[in-house]
């Protein structure tokens, strides 16, 4: 689990969504679940990645917060010239961010749940 303790401070306020977004941008590699959201089979490079906000939802003792991610997939092995070869991809994250302790959990949204 993540703590983003700094978001914490700014809900419920109109920064919130921003806060948010540069809280998840600057977040080391390796920390989102984007293994899971791979097209291709391929292996994640979250160096530079991208956050939308897609919608925000306050309940009770916690913030649920749906994102959309854009990131790199290589995928290796294809059998085209430029192999490895990067290719852009998109998952949607459900984040959870509990507001008394500021942990928050991720988990890819499958388009159908």
């Amino acid at each position: 689990m993540l703590k983003l303790k700094q978001l914490i401070h700014h809900r419920p306020s109109g920064d919130f969504q921003r806060i948010l977004k540069r809280e998840i941008e600057s977040l080391a590699p390796g920390s989102l679940p984007l293994h899971k959201g791979v097209s291709q089979g391929g292996m994640v490079d979250d160096s530079d990645i991208s956050i939308t906000v897609l919608n925000v939802h306050d309940i009770d003792t916690r913030i649920e917060a749906k994102l959309g991610v854009f990131f790199t997939e290589v995928v290796i092995c294809c059998g085209c010239g430029d192999d490895p070869m990067p290719i852009n991809a998109y998952c949607e994250l459900l984040c959870t961010l509990d507001k008394k302790s500021a942990e928050m959990v991720f988990q890819v949204h499958k388009g159908n749940e």
